[in-house]
């Protein structure tokens, strides 16, 4: 179905037609090369974008740079989501932060760069963490994210919004569309749950 025959259908305005579709809705049209269904998604999840990317980045140009290179990689490989695994806010949520991260190990990488062209002199010194810190802080994502999966869509997406996102519980009932003594309860359970599940980590 395309966007002119939903608006037809509802007799909507463009905007009004793609507010009221799916997030899976507005994929499906952003697969088809409707861009107006990719603008939706952006006035939909821009503003968590940009909260997940700043929070992880600290720098507003950087992420406004992560912001645009997340939808555009939405518009290239929307074909892509498989809406068995998760939600399409989750898959975003995921883009950001891999997108974020790497940008800011970029960013670090040129200054490091940089300092290397003004004291060559200069040895390097090994800075942050070794590797062993490194493979033990993999390990302990790997299994925060296995316990996420445990949980409800529901309590698994309040908690990312949370701890990924930054975002206030009156912040994620807003983004949700859920009352703030839902999104708290939520939280409360998940965490709960989580901490039954990785026991004295």
């Amino acid at each position: 179905m395309t966007l002119k025959n939903i608006r037809m259908e509802l007799a909507m305005t463009p905007a009004e037609a793609l507010a009221q579709l799916r997030d899976d809705e507005l994929l499906a049209l952003v697969v088809r090369r409707q861009e107006e269904a990719l603008g939706a998604l952006y006035d939909r999840y821009g503003r968590l974008v940009y909260a997940i990317a700043l929070r992880i980045t600290g720098d507003r140009q950087t992420t406004e740079e992560v912001v645009q290179d997340v939808f555009q990689n939405v518009w290239q490989s929307a074909a892509g989501f498989q809406a068995g695994v998760g939600s399409v806010s989750s898959w975003l949520m995921s883009i950001a932060r891999h997108r974020a991260i790497d940008a800011t190990r970029s960013r670090r990488e040129r200054a490091r760069m940089r300092e290397q062209e003004l004291t060559p002199e200069m040895p390097l010194v090994a800075e942050g963490p070794g590797p062993e810190d490194e493979v033990v802080q993999r390990l302990l994502r790997e299994q925060v994210q296995t316990a996420l999966r445990e949980l409800p869509p529901g309590q698994r997406q309040a908690i990312e919004l949370a701890y990924y996102g930054g975002l206030t519980r009156v912040e994620i009932a807003e983004s949700l569309g859920e009352p703030v003594g839902t999104v708290k309860t939520r939280l409360r359970l998940g965490l709960l749950k989580l901490k039954n599940l990785l026991g004295d980590l």
